[in-house]
């Protein structure tokens, strides 16, 4: 891989640390548009622009949490996973789908809901068309 900047005092790290904060920052941004309405405002108002940028950026944020402490829960500290976290909104919002599914197909057909989660497939019924498992 090459990086180049128009710094030339800075060292080759420095340089990568900064490229891959960058990246981070536009897969934020991508993230926002596509899935928590970021730029689908149409108001004018100054106060009310901040509060819908907020709003989008917080729900990503809540989502990214919400996703590293299901990650905890399913590889607990010490646990060698030999999985690094990788957070993908299209798939957190494909797993919030399905688990939804899920809960209604048990209620709306008076299954054990205690049998059926205990199931070795319900976990992979859980993960069905995720980009990340």
């Amino acid at each position: 891989m090459l990086l180049f900047s128009t710094d030339l005092g800075l060292d080759a790290y420095s340089i990568y640390l900064y490229y891959k904060a960058r990246f981070q920052i536009e897969f934020l941004f991508r993230d926002s548009k596509q899935f928590t309405g970021l730029a689908d405002c149409q108001a004018r108002d100054l106060t009310k622009l901040d509060f819908h940028f907020d709003s989008s950026l917080t729900a990503l944020n809540l989502a990214k949490w919400d996703a590293v402490r299901q990650y905890a829960k399913r590889y607990p500290l010490g646990h060698d996973s030999g999985q690094d976290f990788v957070f993908s909104m299209a798939s957190y919002k494909r797993r919030a789908l399905n688990h939804h599914l899920l809960e209604l197909f048990i209620e709306q057909l008076g299954l054990e809901p205690t049998l059926i989660k205990s199931h070795p497939n319900y976990y992979k019924l859980y993960e069905y068309g995720t980009i990340v498992a």
